[in-house]
């Protein structure tokens, strides 16, 4: 530590030491102002400074902001560490996932006891073969602070692998290519790297590449040993270059795609010098995906509805004048996907807030619903990279039930159970309750809240509850399991998951409803089912603490400016919270696309419409819940100097005496640490915060 940093670090962290009671005092970051003026109005930001990520000065303050949370914390770190201990007694720490066969290998990962990160294996021809170790993960940490892989791509021969690792959290990966006979690495081959995909002569490599505001724009095609050749940029910044492979194997799929709108271009992959051809060129508005079988593409198309329909093409003449309706569009199910096989398609729907799975026969077109055990719930297929097969993997899952893989014969319909994680410790599902309830929006929409609780509860309103959204991207939140959250309910917790607007949970227009100008949707969605919890006696406002990060973050700092005085506790992760001042910053990540998700701040109406619920701009002095705020220094996504901000402001305004806690991973990325231990241990934490506002200590 250089000698200013020291300095800094240690009058940050005077206030700690010098008071005059037991009670820490948080620290203080200099007001250092800046002035902007859009639209007439001028507007001062007393904190930008915290941007300068190589200032000395801010990672004093985030370090003097660590060591004042975790002196608050102090007296919990004996649940904290019991806490720890309960939640790793629940997981089977040696243990592998369902292996899955392709091009003549079984592949499957496990993990072991002590490990941070899993190891990737395979085994030739049969279960019963010798293991190969393909990449183990543990070994590429070595030495590193984080450690993230992405793509992992086999070739056509199965013996090269391409894969791309990120040592920093700030999701840059480094494409390399490794010989599965010999052992040996070819690379670093390309840096800030996204998407990979082989062609089909086991030599040639297509993969993407990221600007400086990380959108994946470049397409590049690499034959190893040869140059690299820059195939495609994409000049819309709103749009963003994927690049992949048909299951049948046949075509090499090139998408370009914003949050509105997509284009696909397609290329054989046994000619992977050839010219790339387009399906349909990109229309405002108009979102299509892609599948392949036989002479045709199949296509998931919102041309005819906001829910999307189905429809084949030729290979030969994919245009839309050659769309031909396989499945109409339902205005109440959304298909949401589309898996193509030799003999079968399954199509992923959703319906009454709920996925289903419909399997059809491509002979007969004859088609079926899967079966599901349990009201609610939450499905979606698993890993099925072969297309000559009648056997379907799925995931299910439900607050009750653990992880399940299954599979399923779309011939005889008939469902064979191949893996449920194991859940130590006595676990129980008919210990606990799950159930669905709706609460009601002040426009009279009946907003779905998935709600589970340990039987025995009583609804006599003392209950102490955590509530959950997110509610933001026509993202679906998944009725999920958590043996962490087993924690909670065992001392008479009651989790709800509010599946509210700007989420997809009911399709399409559940989104649309909740974004752009109608984004406050999903902040008065949430306070309705806090306060229909509230009515019907689950908990009460003094024992409810709430939850979400990252856009659900932004969740979290609109409805607490809102109504502050309904919640006892917040904890916010990654929180998405200085909305203007991103959206008018086009060098960041994900700001231009995002203009169709939030809005653009520099045309006026939504700018006006933003300043109304953007976290940062809406403090005030009033008294606010206890919150608990994390960040990563190295997030990609939601940058740290947001939360940072936030929190430094919010300490000059609040009246209350309520704790302020803010934890900057400084060695995390967007999902905070890389390691399966060390994310439990920031559970442990979250959990304790959240228990102690609870008035639960033990």
């Amino acid at each position: 530590m250089n000698p200013l940093h020291l300095l800094c670090l240690l009058v940050m962290l005077l206030p700690l030491a010098a008071s005059g009671d037991d009670t820490p005092k948080p620290p203080t970051a200099k007001k250092l102002p800046k002035t902007d003026t859009l639209h007439g109005e001028t507007r001062v930001d007393n904190y930008r400074w915290l941007r300068e990520r190589n200032n000395p000065d801010v990672k004093a303050h985030l370090e003097a902001e660590n060591a004042y949370a975790q002196k608050l914390l102090a007296h919990t770190k004996p649940f904290q560490e019991a806490l720890y201990k309960e939640m790793l007694g629940r997981i089977k720490q040696t243990d592998l996932s369902v292996p899955y066969r392709k091009g003549g290998y079984w592949y499957y990962s496990r993990t072991e006891e002590g490990k941070q990160y899993q190891i990737l294996c395979r085994k030739k021809g049969s279960l019963d073969a010798s293991e190969q170790v393909t990449l183990d993960v543990n070994e590429l940490a070595k030495g590193q602070r984080f450690m993230s892989v992405a793509a992992y791509q086999v070739s056509d021969s199965g013996k090269l692998l391409a894969y791309t690792t990120d040592n920093t959290g700030f999701r840059q990966y480094t494409l390399y290519v490794k010989d599965l006979e010999s052992g040996k690495v070819m690379g670093p081959l390309a840096e800030k790297t996204g998407s990979v995909a082989w062609a089909a002569d086991d030599q040639t490599l297509f993969y993407t590449v990221e600007d400086q505001a990380k959108r994946q724009y470049r397409l590049y095609r690499h034959k190893l040993g040869g140059p690299h050749e820059l195939l495609y940029e994409e000049k819309d910044e709103r749009f963003r270059v994927g690049v992949g492979r048909t299951r049948s194997q046949k075509y090499l799929l090139m998408r370009l795609g914003s949050l509105t709108a997509s284009e696909w271009r397609y290329l054989d992959a046994a000619t992977p010098a050839g010219e790339w051809k387009t399906i349909s060129p990109r229309e405002t508005d108009h979102e299509y995906d892609v599948e392949h079988h036989g002479a045709n593409f199949y296509i998931r198309t919102n041309s005819g509805g906001r829910h999307f329909r189905l429809v084949s093409a030729p290979v030969a003449d994919p245009g839309r004048k050659n769309w031909k309706e396989i499945l109409r569009h339902r205005e109440k199910v959304m298909l949401s996907g589309i898996d193509y096989f030799s003999g079968h398609a399954v199509l992923s729907e959703r319906e009454d807030g709920l996925p289903h799975l419909r399997v059809m026969d491509l002979k007969s077109g004859a088609s079926h619903r899967v079966q599901m055990p349990e009201p609610v719930y939450s499905v979606f297929g698993s890993a099925n990279p072969e297309f000559e097969t009648t056997e379907f993997r799925y995931s299910y899952q439900s607050f009750t039930t653990p992880s399940s893989v299954y599979a399923y014969d779309m011939a005889t319909r008939k469902a064979a159970l191949l893996k449920r994680t194991e859940v130590l410790g006595g676990f129980d599902s008919g210990q606990y309750q799950s159930e669905r309830v709706y609460a009601t929006a002040k426009d009279g929409t009946k907003i779905p809240i998935s709600v589970v609780y340990r039987k025995g509860v009583k609804r006599d309103s003392k209950a102490p509850m955590l509530l959950y959204a997110y509610g933001s991207y026509g993202a679906s939140m998944p009725v999920s399991f958590s043996s962490n959250r087993v924690s909670l309910l065992d001392r008479g917790v009651v989790y709800a998951l509010a599946h509210i607007r700007g989420g997809g949970d009911l399709g399409k227009r559940w989104h649309d409803a909740g974004r752009m100008l109608n984004k406050k949707n999903t902040f008065t969605d949430f306070i309705a089912s806090a306060e229909h919890l509230i009515a019907a006696k689950y908990t009460s406002s003094n024992s409810l603490v709430i939850s979400g990060g990252s856009a659900g973050g932004l969740l979290m700092g609109a409805v607490v400016n809102m109504r502050p005085d309904l919640f006892k506790a917040v904890v916010s992760l990654v929180p998405f919270v200085d909305v203007i001042n991103t959206m008018l910053d086009e060098s960041l990540p994900l700001t231009v696309g995002e203009f169709e998700e939030w809005g653009n701040p520099k045309k006026k109406e939504e700018y006006d419409y933003i300043k109304t619920y953007c976290p940062y701009t809406n403090l005030d002095g009033r008294a606010y819940p206890a919150m608990l705020v994390r960040t990563s220094f190295d997030d990609s996504q939601v940058m740290y100097w947001e939360p940072a901000k936030y929190v430094a402001k919010l300490r000059t305004l609040k009246t209350d005496s309520n704790p302020l806690l803010f934890f900057t991973n400084m060695a995390g990325g967007h999902g905070g640490s890389s390691g399966r231990y060390d994310r439990l241990r920031e559970d442990a934490l979250d959990y304790a915060f959240m228990l102690w506002q609870m008035g639960i200590r033990k």
